[in-house]
């Protein structure tokens, strides 16, 4: 058994313990508490010296590995080859283009980055990740790598000729993939512009037959997108025609982008629903009533010309949040701290607690981890971070989402 003790622990599930200790044991948490509390089975007293050792981490936080819950691994050797974009059509025609000069996922320097990406994400402190790929290359990757996580097979087709077939084929993929626990797959949508409804309902009904695994889909991210749901307009009409994917026999839905899922029954507590950029307070409250968790990634957003979230709106509807980078193709990096930073500057008001819930106890509840991740509880994985703080730091919440930096943190388990 190790006791660790720092100047802060924070468990996420209750406040910041000061001067205070967590026990680990062969890989779980034991115990934590301060030296007159205990929290868990075992006191500070009860720890048999004898059979423990003691670590003084000095000015440092402990806290949860955290959760970058929507992010695009096999997209990483795209870093610094998109620019941003004024509007999110023009930044999705600069990928698919990128991604038209290099079609084979399985090309050396793909599989590179995306190993690389994978280390960066640990350093940053990842523990756990939502990874959208269109080739399930990440399997083996995240397999061979200390994160944990769920690989969403991501379908994209408006127009399928057999929308159960798709399906079909895309699930007998995931099992000859043999995803291996702590890494499992499942099914995602890729957005309401894409995916034809019939192909939404099959998704979903597919997901709702695996077990223990979420669904993911992008919605609200664009103004094009809320144009193209309520009046089949716009820019990504043009391009959808422009590709051969347009259905003439396509129905306008005429509503939000939220309401049309919902009303095709694919929202509920099991969907991760990505960026939500531009939801209305209506929008978040049927998201909060179906329990599905909103999943924020705000740099990226800026990158591709979505715009700002409107985060304080998210916290105040009681809407489930959870943060994720995106893909090196629309943010610099996989710092799930770097996108707290973000957060914090555009929205100010909502407590610094509840931006680290979404980046731990939050994203492992969506995707299914929060048996072994996301708090410091007994029990769970000793997945553990210790963050170097400067000394006498009062409000250790607050630091920890104004940016920190890889080069203060290390993995303590």
């Amino acid at each position: 058994m190790i006791r660790y003790h720092a100047s802060w622990v924070l468990p996420i599930n209750e406040p910041p313990l000061h001067d205070a200790w967590v026990a680990v044991d062969r890989g779980r948490i034991v115990a934590l508490g301060r030296c007159t509390r205990r929290i868990g089975g075992v006191s500070p007293q009860a720890v048999d010296r004898r059979s423990s050792s003691e670590i003084d981490l000095g000015d440092a936080a402990i806290l949860p590995g955290l959760v970058n819950a929507h992010t695009h691994l096999e997209l990483s050797y795209l870093a610094d080859q998109v620019p941003p974009a004024s509007n999110f059509t023009t930044w999705i025609r600069q990928v698919i283009a990128a991604r038209r000069e290099r079609p084979d996922p399985r090309r050396p320097e793909i599989l590179d980055a995306m190993q690389r990406a994978i280390r960066d994400a640990a350093v940053c402190g990842t523990a756990v990740v939502g990874d959208i790929s269109n080739t399930l290359v990440s399997i083996p990757a995240l397999a061979g790598s200390p994160l944990a996580g769920v690989v969403f097979y991501e379908l994209i087709r408006f127009n399928p000729s057999d929308a159960e077939a798709l399906v079909r084929r895309a699930v007998d993929e995931i099992r000859a993939a043999h995803p291996a626990e702590p890494v499992r797959a499942s099914l995602a949508a890729h957005a309401p512009y894409s995916v034809a409804p019939l192909l939404l309902r099959e998704i979903k009904k597919a997901v709702d037959r695996l077990a223990f695994v979420p669904c993911s889909v992008h919605v609200s991210e664009s103004i094009e997108e809320i144009e193209f749901i309520q009046r089949g307009t716009g820019p990504w009409r043009t391009l959808l025609e422009e590709l051969g994917a347009w259905d003439a026999r396509w129905i306008v839905p005429g509503v939000s982008p939220v309401q049309y899922l919902d009303e095709a029954g694919f929202l509920d507590g099991r969907v991760l629903a990505v960026h939500g950029v531009q939801m209305t307070p209506a929008d978040l409250s049927r998201l909060a009533a179906r329990g599905s968790t909103l999943v924020t990634c705000p740099r990226s957003n800026g990158h591709t010309g979505a715009g700002a979230p409107p985060l304080a709106d998210f916290y105040r509807a009681g809407v489930r949040v959870a943060v994720g980078t995106d893909s090196l193709a629309s943010a610099p990096d996989l710092n799930v701290f770097a996108e707290l930073a973000t957060m914090r500057a555009l929205a100010p008001d909502v407590p610094a607690a509840s931006l680290l819930e979404s980046a731990t106890r939050h994203g492992a509840a969506a995707l299914g981890f929060d048996a072994d991740y996301g708090t410091i509880e007994p029990g769970k994985r000793a997945s553990l971070l210790a963050v170097t703080l400067p000394p006498r730091l009062a409000d250790v919440e607050e630091y920890l989402v104004t940016g920190i930096q890889p080069d203060q943190i290390r993995w303590i388990e």
